[in-house]
C-alpha cells in the first residue's frame, strides 16, 4: 500500500515567475517600472532684457580716482602683458606649452554671453581651448531661420572685432584671445549681400532675431545685490570735516608783507 505524499506548499503556492495582477493579465515580480525619462536641461541661457528703468545710483567722485592698489595691479598687468609679448620669440616651445598648460588647468571653460541690440544676453559655456569659430556656429544656430544666412560679426568694443576670416582670431583658442573665464561679446549684423536687412536688425528697437524655441528659454536677468553707499560717502564727508578746519585756518593766516603793508 502507497502512501499519498501531501501536497507541500511550494507545490499549491502560485509560480513565481508569474503573479497573478487580475483576472487577465499576470505580470513578473522583477518587472521594473519603467522610467519616465526627465526633460533635458538647455545648454544655454537666454536673459530678457531688463525691464527696470530705475537709474543706478550715483557714483561718487571717488569713484573715478584709482586707488594705489588700483595702479599697482594695472601696472602690474601691463607690465606682465609686455614681457610676455616681447619674450614670446625666445622663449622655448616647452615654456610656452607648460604656459598654455596652466593657463587651461585654471579656466578649462569659458563663459560666452552675447548681448543683442535690444539686450538680450544669450550665454553659453564653452571649452576654453576652443576657436572662435564654434561661438560663431553655437550663435548662427540660435537665430531664426529667415535671419541665419546673413553674415554677422562678434566684437568688443570699442574696435576689436573677432572675424573668423581674420588668421590672427582663426587660429587662436578662446584663452589665448584673452576671453577666459567670461567675456561680453556684441553682434553686429554686416553683410553686403543684404545690407538692408542688416541695417534693420541693427536697429536699437529690433527684438532679437533668436528662435522661437530658443526664446522660450528666457528667464529674467539676475538683479546685481545693492551696493553699500553708506560708506564711501561717509569717508569723504569725515575727511572734508578734518580739512575744514585746516582750510579755515590758512585763511586766518596773513603773509609777512601784507601785514607790513597794513603798519604803514
Amino acid at each position: 500500500m502507497s502512501e499519498s505524499t501531501p501536497p507541500t506548499a511550494a507545490a499549491s503556492a502560485t509560480p513565481p515567475s508569474e503573479v497573478p495582477i487580475d483576472n487577465n493579465t499576470t505580470q513578473s515580480p522583477f518587472e521594473s517600472t519603467p522610467e519616465v525619462t526627465p526633460i533635458p536641461t538647455p545648454s544655454f541661457k537666454v536673459y530678457k532684457p531688463s525691464s527696470s528703468t530705475a537709474a543706478p545710483p550715483p557714483l561718487s567722485d571717488d569713484y573715478f580716482n584709482p586707488t594705489p592698489a588700483d595702479l599697482k595691479l594695472a601696472q602690474s598687468t601691463l607690465a606682465a602683458r609686455t614681457q610676455a609679448l616681447a619674450n614670446a620669440p625666445l622663449q622655448l616651445r616647452a615654456v610656452r606649452d607648460a604656459a598654455e598648460k596652466s593657463k587651461r588647468e585654471r579656466w578649462p571653460n569659458t563663459t560666452i554671453r552675447i548681448r543683442f541690440t535690444d539686450r538680450t544676453q544669450l550665454e553659453k559655456v564653452f571649452a576654453s581651448s576652443s576657436k572662435i569659430r564654434v561661438v560663431y556656429a553655437f550663435v548662427r544656430a540660435s537665430l531664426r531661420d529667415d535671419v541665419k544666412p546673413i553674415k554677422f560679426v562678434l566684437y568688443q568694443p570699442p574696435k576689436r572685432d573677432l572675424k573668423v576670416s581674420d588668421p590672427s582670431v582663426r587660429d587662436l583658442t578662446l584663452a589665448e584671445l584673452y576671453l577666459a573665464p567670461s567675456s561680453v561679446l556684441l553682434l553686429r549684423f554686416e553683410d553686403a549681400a543684404h545690407e538692408e536687412e542688416a541695417r534693420t536688425l541693427n536697429g536699437s528697437d529690433m527684438p532679437a532675431p533668436l528662435a522661437p524655441e530658443v526664446l522660450s528659454q528666457a528667464i529674467d536677468l539676475p538683479v546685481p545685490p545693492p551696493s553699500d553707499a553708506s560708506s564711501p560717502s561717509s569717508a569723504p564727508s569725515a575727511s572734508s570735516s578734518q580739512s575744514a578746519p585746516s582750510s579755515s585756518s590758512t585763511e586766518k593766516k596773513i603773509p609777512k608783507w601784507l601785514k607790513l603793508g597794513l603798519k604803514k
